[in-house]
């Protein structure tokens, strides 16, 4: 690994950082101005950089600059006073990874170093991946099978239908087609044909001659002359008007045309694509599509996966639109952390890949830190339950679901007071936090045990029963937790929702921090948190790590 750079003029915080960071296994290099440092990048580079602000020579500010204009990839640890607070908010629009305010504790500056360093690993991998990637992402089965189709009609004319929901990216496969195809070399021309007039899409695909109607001062060249000896990609196909079809089965029949207003055949080395949303075949049952053109057109089918039956490559195609988005925006890429990959994984996305890329899009502009975290994320996702898994397999069928699903609990079939009896419920997508909807114990369930908590429960008073079903306690974890909530409640304390709360998070965390050995950022990670939510959390319970 390449090593830590320290950039401070004070001797003392030199040695205290190179200490600590040799404990923890990594490489250090110091420097006392940022002179040295730029000169020393001609032939090296730190994994990370920690600079003092204010140094003889040179402002760390200066330094960031000049270094991210070099290294725009580059995570920059920006050490500053408590008071100084334009600094800090100078430092974060320079594009600092953090800033670290003097005078530090020294355990939190290395957990944000070594946090830094984590990231800093994460982004060659993700920029190595991105300077190989190809026109089309992903690495789900179902991309792949439009992969090796498109591979199988690499040297083919044949004509193609794609199918798919808008947004899903059927323009993307139609010009990949094209690229791989023997007319690689000719044009690509695409056109929408439900954005376009009816009375005006005739002369855009056809041309016309001058005089042809009102306004024809010119002739006009068409898209299918305009894609001679190359590809013609008639994008929403299913919403063309009837009496046009009629005229493109005659052009994909024999290959002929006429101009509007024309009286002689014209002919094009055209391979037509079609891509559509729609049910072709329910158009034609409903007679707004011919049958003939239909079986024309539907020589070769490929249907292109909507993106939440590929939830796997969310994470990839995320990276790629951030760094598309603040290339074309001139600004430093934002990284996406776990969590919040998490809950962009667990959104159905129902504007498919191209909603994903207006997503990342407003992120870069939008986001306000560096690392973007679940509570960035634009209001449609607050919603969304994160996965437990990113690691998520894609959805057997269009009619699967992404929500968990758990077990109901079995009910006695009690008569209701209606004189109904009481079903069994059917299990039901539900999200984790319905599993606190605990229902209610009925009073002779009620015995003494012990609670898991420490104490034995004690017997609750018998009370009218209600006229709604009772429903048996549940076993485990659930159980003990209802019946310590119902011995405060009963106890008349008014505070059990936060005593509950903060005796539940401070028992997750202690276990993820027993399992990594104390890594916060690790054990945020399992826990599908962000790193200053756990920072956080542990510093407001108290805990001990």
């Amino acid at each position: 690994m390449k090593p830590i750079w320290i950039v401070d003029d004070d001797q003392s915080i030199r040695f205290v950082l190179e200490k600590a960071l040799a404990r923890e296994d990594l490489p250090v290099r110091s420097f006392t101005n940022p002179r040295d440092v730029l000169t020393a990048l001609d032939d090296d580079e730190p994994q990370v950089l920690v600079s003092d602000i204010r140094m003889p020579g040179g402002s760390g500010i200066d330094l960031l600059s000049k270094v991210k204009a070099r290294l725009p990839g580059l995570p920059v640890i920006i050490m500053t006073a408590y008071s100084d607070l334009d600094s800090a908010v100078s430092a974060f629009q320079g594009g600092a990874f953090e800033y670290l305010p003097k005078p530090f504790d020294l355990t939190k500056a290395i957990e944000l170093i070594r946090r830094a360093v984590d990231e800093s690993v994460r982004e060659d991998v993700a920029d190595e991946r991105l300077q190989q990637m190809p026109e089309m992402l992903g690495q789900a089965p179902a991309m792949q099978d439009v992969f090796r189709a498109i591979g199988r009609l690499s040297q083919s004319n044949v004509t193609v239908l794609i199918t798919g929901e808008s947004g899903a990216g059927k323009e993307l496969v139609a010009h990949a087609l094209h690229k791989h195809s023997p007319r690689a070399n000719g044009p690509f021309v695409a056109i929408n044909t439900a954005a376009i007039p009816k009375d005006l899409l005739e002369s855009e695909l056809f041309g016309h001659e001058r005089g042809a109607f009102t306004g024809a001062q010119t002739m006009r060249r068409g898209r299918f002359e305009q894609a001679d000896g190359g590809t013609l990609f008639l994008d929403e196909i299913g919403d063309m008007p009837f009496d046009l079809q009629t005229r493109l089965l005659r052009v994909l029949s024999d290959g002929q045309f006429y101009r509007v207003g024309g009286h002689h055949p014209l002919k094009a080395n055209v391979r037509v694509i079609a891509a559509t949303h729609q049910n072709l075949e329910d158009r034609v049952r409903q007679g707004v599509f011919r049958e003939d053109l239909f079986h024309r057109l539907n020589v070769i089918r490929l249907r292109l996966p909507p993106l939440r039956e590929r939830r796997e490559d969310v994470p990839t195609l995320a990276r790629f639109f951030m760094q598309k988005s603040a290339k074309e925006l001139g600004v430093e890429a934002k990284r996406i952390s776990e969590s919040a990959l998490a809950r962009l994984m667990a959104f159905d996305f129902p504007g498919n890949v191209r909603q994903l890329e207006n997503i990342c899009h407003w992120l870069t502009v939008m986001a306000p830190a560096q690392v973007i975290e679940s509570k960035d994320l634009p209001p449609e996702l607050m919603g969304v339950a994160p996965l437990a898994n990113l690691a998520v397999a894609p959805e057997p069928s269009a009619a699967a679901t992404s929500a968990v699903t758990m077990p109901a609990i079995p009910a006695p079939s009690a008569p209701l007071a209606s004189g109904g009896t009481y079903a069994p419920p059917v299990a039901a997508p539900v999200s984790p936090a319905s599993a606190y909807a605990m229902p209610v114990e009925p009073p002779q369930a009620a015995q003494a045990a012990s609670d898991g908590w420490g104490r034995a429960a004690p017997v609750s008073p018998a009370l009218p029963a209600p006229a709604v079903p009772q429903v048996a306690a549940p076993n485990g974890w659930l159980g003990d937790l209802e019946r310590e909530a119902r011995t405060l409640l009963d106890a008349g304390q008014t505070d059990v929702w936060d005593q509950l709360t903060r005796r539940f998070e401070a028992c997750l965390i202690h276990t993820a921090l027993d399992l990594t050995r104390g890594r916060r950022i690790e054990a945020a990670q399992k826990l599908g948190i962000g790193r200053n939510t756990i920072t956080r959390k542990i510093q407001e319970l108290g805990i001990d790590d």
